[in-house]
């Protein structure tokens, strides 16, 4: 096994699912110490740490991004080779990270090293975070700290199957609380039933956004009620149910749209029988966008068809990403989403990411690097 692919196993092979980041965090502050890269470590809770190193100098700064957490495991019993084995079979290492997303920020701190060790004098930082996958408290964290507010470019190096995102949607979960009145199940009279309350939200949800045009981007506003919670025991009414939903806003219908929408839906609801919504907001995550023929966006083009030969596609997705919390910063950048791996397989059993389409990456963001500096 070469010593890139080696580095990328051992990351796969350390456990971080929505948690323990620190020990990912600092397999990548010694890689890049081999290097001469000093790193930065930046503590959100005790066994969770961001990262933050840069190379080179200058007012003008592209930042590669990714994130160190996974999702959970999964159930053992169902993968065809161990969650956290990192065994390569037919050209695919298999375990939970490796394509969402270990093999994308592995590639940026191995490209990184490769920009040090050549010379590169543009101003280079990576960015590596703790918690994307619910929450992106890391991002936001980096955020606060200033570190978006310098940002000329931003590469975020989620698996894209080496395609270019320019733009995704954002992502916003919310929860609707029903309160009732607890009674015995003899007499419903007697109790405010918080499950009836809750399915009129629900099929009132079905069609809350049938006006909402498709964006000419991003394409229509995705929405749906994901999670359900009621009663706690068959024979008693009962007196709170709640249910969790998450909706994609585009550029065109933008999260403040969205959640003024759904305030006014609970409005109109709880003006009418018994029992009361109330509308609590979990996150907001907001669309990011990026002009097809912007700076980052053609060098990245450049630098694809330099590594492999041929011109990536452009496309969007609607999955959020950290670009969402950054994009909150004051000040303007662009962004595109590239990286080894299908999002396809990310989150699912037997997750696995081709080994040479992560060797490309690292080619590519380095290639990335010298040609937005150009």
């Amino acid at each position: 096994m070469d010593e890139d692919t080696a580095f990328l196993s051992k990351l796969v092979q350390t456990d971080s699912a929505n948690d323990y980041e620190a020990a990912i965090a600092k397999l990548i502050q010694e890689k890049l110490a081999t290097a001469g890269i000093e790193s930065k470590l930046i503590d959100y809770a005790p066994g969770r740490t961001n990262l933050v190193a840069e190379i080179g100098s200058g007012d003008d700064i592209l930042v590669f991004e990714g994130h160190e957490d996974t999702v959970a495991l999964g159930n053992p019993q169902e993968w065809t080779y161990p969650a956290l084995g990192a065994e390569i079979h037919d050209g695919e290492m298999y375990g939970r990270g490796s394509a969402d997303m270990k093999s994308g920020l592995a590639a940026m701190v191995l490209a990184m090293m490769r920009l040090k060790k050549s010379g590169f004098t543009g101003h280079l930082r990576l960015m590596a975070t703790v918690g994307e996958e619910y929450g992106a408290m890391g991002a936001a964290q980096l955020l606060k700290a200033g570190y978006a507010d310098d940002i000329s470019g931003l590469v975020v190096g989620e698996p894209t199957s080496l395609k270019v995102l320019f733009g995704h949607a954002g992502s916003l979960n919310y929860k609707i609380i029903s309160h009732g009145k607890s009674a015995h199940s003899s007499e419903p009279q007697r109790g405010v039933n918080a499950v009836e309350k809750l399915v009129d939200f629900i099929v009132a949800e079905r069609h809350a956004f049938d006006d909402v045009p498709a964006d000419p981007v991003i394409g229509p506003l995705a929405h749906s009620v994901t999670v359900l919670k009621a009663g706690d025991q068959v024979n008693t009414i009962p007196d709170l149910a709640v249910a969790a939903g998450n909706i994609r806003p585009t550029p065109s219908f933008k999260n403040d749209a969205v959640i003024e929408r759904l305030e006014n839906l609970v409005k109109k609801l709880n003006a009418t029988g018994s029992g009361q919504l109330e509308f609590s907001l979990t996150h907001s995550f907001l669309p990011v966008i990026s002009k097809k023929d912007g700076r980052l966006v053609t060098a990245a083009q450049a630098a694809i068809q330099e590594t492999l030969g041929r011109p990536a596609e452009l496309t969007i997705i609607h999955a959020a990403t950290d670009a969402s919390v950054y994009t909150k910063s004051k000040n303007p950048f662009e962004t595109i989403i590239y990286g080894p791996g299908s999002m396809s397989i990310a989150h699912q059993i037997d997750e696995h990411v081709n080994v040479a389409d992560f060797q490309h990456a690292v080619g590519t963001y380095e290639a990335i690097a010298k040609t937005y500096f150009e």
